[in-house]
């Protein structure tokens, strides 16, 4: 006997824990994709209720009411109140923190009144007990006329019970409305109804306060007209009702939670909260953290990224020798091996990197960063929530672009969005490190590593260069909206490791593979162009050099420049030039665009080409020499520029095409690619003048 399927839904606040009962009912059957016609992140899994049911599990964006302020917001509802909707559920969980139930159950009760089948999941009972919040769970399923369950999604508690719940709800409506709107605006919301053909008297109260639901684009006139008939100003609709319901929410509340004494654990909170969010301190904490951040991914993943550099390396030895000379032989070793070698070296870093944020966020410590920036910030023309996007940048800009449509005011997330990219990128770190690594000396400075300090600088650099876009762009660009910033404090929380670790996984299996599939493409094409030349030049570059002293050496350079790359490379450099960099960096460059983590496999590439000698990419790259003075090439003044020029370039089309998806303009993306071209190129101009 086949087992029935349903779907069901996960709505909740940020910071609910929405995502860990996610993972606690799905596990690894997880697929990650974007909504239709937005890049909205769609997360859905399987997961196995009884002998009875299977159910698809979607994960909404993060929600506080029915009245969309972001972009997720919009998601979340369009799902909840659209039954045509592909995602529609037969069950909603709405997850409530315990700890603040009376904003958690605002979105509750909106669903309860659209006469959804809803179970309230109660998470983190355990943490509300312990600060004195005592919660009548059977009481409070009695007045809201549904069941209520509570558990712990950190810990697996109240899963099977949740289950049952489920089950139980799936043919059964709340037994009573919340809160009736027909009080309100009864003759109105009866019209509402005939004019839509549904009896839903708060979906209906939902359109007449301009919400987008289904089929609302062919009543919209009708409804408009209503509004104007009966002098309905949607925004004060909206507000009456909203308190209204938070009348009644107190209510039960006041009936169904009792406060106790909180247990000692919880008054240091309070008092690590005072120290955390101080106007002073806060700051000076936040700045240590990234410090040991910094050091630590740089000496954490010394010894696995030598592990790996030195298995690539026998590898491409191994290789070598066990196939024929041949072409096949030189593609494989000098360009898809070097090529790749230089991308999965930079593994550990990115995963301890990845593992801190995903620590940070998952403690509840992100949110109070929000908090404490939220003053810096808002001078600069962005807001709290902007310094997601902008942390978030360190991993990758993408996701940190996406996320930015959490911000409310149109301006604010245009600036976001603008200045997101500037911040450094795991993308960056791979080029970083290996140029960190040739030109600045492994000592110690008052204790700390010398190379963890300049990677930490750069980083901030980036952060203080969106810090002044920003706010030259809030003069710039124009919006008569106000802003605002509301921000709720989630409990202190001992990490989800297998949040944490997902966190990781997927990180780097999206660093690797998404990267890889470039590198991959570009260290063949690139091979292909470094190996060949119009015309019979090798050949002539061969009879030149034959029989002369060091003649394989001349003939692998000569060739590489009378190549098809060298070509390229050629006809760039004489642009780049005052930077410091010669043909083959400018080759490096072009390729770049693709993805900046493409620049040390093309580095590994060109310099591998015609060198019989099997390398490291650190050991290729220290060994290359300036052909006009005979010393190494890399200096310090060479080093720091390309490290500029990376830190500011807009090197990414995935990035620019998000922008595009984000703002539904080319214009952005245009203007952002342009700024950060410009500013690139001057930094590094300035900084190799000043240094050589």
């Amino acid at each position: 006997m086949s087992k029935k399927q349903i779907k069901i839904a996960l709505a909740g606040n940020p910071n609910s824990g929405k995502t860990t009962l996610f993972n606690a009912f799905t596990g690894l059957k997880q697929k990650v994709g974007n909504y239709p016609g937005i890049t909205v992140e769609k997360k859905s899994g399987k997961a196995k209720l009884s002998g009875e049911y299977n159910a698809e599990i979607i994960d909404l964006p993060g929600t506080y009411s029915l009245f969309p302020k972001s972009m997720d917001e919009q998601v979340a509802q369009q799902v909840l109140c659209n039954n045509t909707d592909e995602d529609y559920p037969d069950v909603t969980i709405v997850i409530a923190d315990a700890t603040n139930l009376r904003r958690s159950i605002f979105l509750l009760t909106q669903v309860i009144d659209l006469n959804m089948n809803v179970v309230l999941a109660l998470n983190m009972v355990d943490i509300a007990t312990k600060k004195g919040i005592l919660v009548d769970v059977n009481l409070l399923s009695e007045e809201l006329g549904i069941q209520v369950v509570a558990i712990n999604a950190r810990k697996g508690k109240g899963i099977e019970s949740l289950k049952e719940a489920i089950i139980k709800t799936i043919d059964e409506k709340p037994k009573k409305r919340f809160l009736d709107v027909t009080k309100i605006f009864k003759e109105v919301i009866e019209k509402a109804n005939e004019i839509r053909d549904v009896e839903n008297n708060y979906a209906s109260f939902l359109a007449l306060c301009k919400q987008k639901l289904s089929g609302e684009v062919l009543n919209r006139c009708a409804l408009n007209q209503l509004c104007k008939q009966y002098e309905i100003i949607p925004e004060r609709a909206q507000a009456k009702e909203t308190v209204k319901r938070y009348k009644a929410i107190d209510k039960v509340i006041f009936s169904c939670v009792k406060k106790g004494t909180p247990v000692g654990k919880h008054q240091f909170t309070k008092k690590l909260d005072d120290l955390l969010i101080h106007p002073f301190f806060g700051y000076i904490i936040f700045l240590s953290i990234l410090f040991l951040l910094f050091q630590a991914v740089f000496s954490w993943s010394a010894y696995p990224m030598e592990l790996i550099d030195g298995l690539f390396t026998d590898l491409s030895i191994w290789t070598a020798n066990a196939m024929p000379k041949g072409m096949l032989n030189d593609l494989l070793v000098n360009g898809i091996l070097a090529g790749l070698g230089g991308i999965f070296i930079f593994v550990p870093q990115i995963a301890f990197l990845f593992a801190f944020i995903a620590f940070l966020e998952d403690t509840g410590y992100m949110a109070r960063v929000s908090f404490i920036t939220d003053k810096l910030l808002r001078g600069v023309g962005l807001n709290g929530r902007s310094i997601i996007p902008l942390l978030s940048g360190a991993g990758c800009a993408i996701p940190a672009i996406m996320s930015a449509r959490t911000i409310s005011s149109w301006k604010e997330r245009i600036i976001t969005i603008m200045v997101t990219p500037l911040m450094s990128c795991s993308a960056r770190l791979p080029v970083y490190t290996i140029i960190i690594a040739m030109i600045i000396p492994t000592e110690e400075f008052m204790g700390f590593k010398l190379q963890g300090l300049v990677l930490m600088a750069f980083y901030l650099l980036g952060f203080l260069a969106a810090i002044g876009v920003a706010y030259l762009m809030k003069f710039i660009i124009k919006s008569k909206e106000r802003s605002y910033y509301i921000m709720e404090m989630p409990s202190y929380k001992i990490p989800d490791w297998k949040t944490v670790i997902y966190t990781i996984v997927e990180k780097v299996k999206v660093f690797l593979f998404d990267a890889g599939k470039v590198i991959i493409a570009i260290s063949i094409v690139l091979w292909f162009l470094s190996s060949f030349a119009p015309g019979k030049k090798f050949e002539q570059i061969e009879q030149e050099w034959t029989g002369k002293e060091d003649a394989e050496m001349h003939i692998a350079a000569d060739k590489l420049e009378a190549s098809y790359a060298g070509i390229i490379g050629k006809t760039i450099e004489p642009a780049i030039k005052p930077l410091g960099f010669d043909w083959k960096i400018g080759i490096s460059l072009i390729t770049s665009f693709a993805a900046r983590e493409v620049f040390v496999g093309t580095m590994s590439t060109i310099y591998s080409v015609g060198d019989d000698n099997i390398q490291s990419i650190q050991e290729r790259l220290k060994n290359v020499k300036n052909q006009e003075t005979g010393e190494a090439f890399f200096t310090p003044a060479v080093g720091i520029s390309l490290m500029l020029f990376y830190a500011f370039a807009m090197q990414c089309m995935s990035t620019l095409a998000i922008v595009y998806r984000e703002t539904k303009h080319w214009k952005w993306p245009v203007i952002q690619f342009l700024y950060m071209g410009v500013l690139a190129y001057l930094s590094s101009f300035i900084a190799y003048q000043i240094m050589s």
